[in-house]
């Protein structure tokens, strides 16, 4: 016999996913909290840019205006989960049956 190896075993990869389905809710807030970091992340280097740049009044001013939105911003795109997916469905759709129009012999039995 074997001695049972020490130490976590080997993980097998992650599945691959094959089908159209949409990220997992936990990946979506993941993603969407990235992008919020990311957008807020720029807002204090920007106050701090308009404070050393306090003498060029205009390019101080630019940088607040900036910053001033950002906030709002990262919120409205934090808060959009992407879209849905329209999903064109199979229907099966049987095609008419169509009543002959060539005539047809008749036997009479009598």
């Amino acid at each position: 016999m074997n001695a049972p190896a020490h130490g976590p075993e080997p993980r097998e990869p992650a599945p691959v996913l094959i089908t159209e389905a949409a990220p997992s809710y936990e990946d979506q807030l993941a993603k969407r909290k990235r992008k919020y970091i990311i957008m807020m992340s720029f807002r204090i280097p920007c106050l701090i840019l308009a404070g050393i740049f306090y003498q060029t009044w205009w390019l101080a001013l630019a940088l607040i205006a900036i910053s001033i939105p950002l906030p709002w911003v990262a919120v409205l795109i934090a808060n959009d989960r992407p879209p849905r997916k329209s999903e064109k469905v199979n229907r099966y759709q049987a095609e008419p049956t169509r009543i002959e129009s060539s005539g047809h012999r008749v036997i009479d039995g009598g």
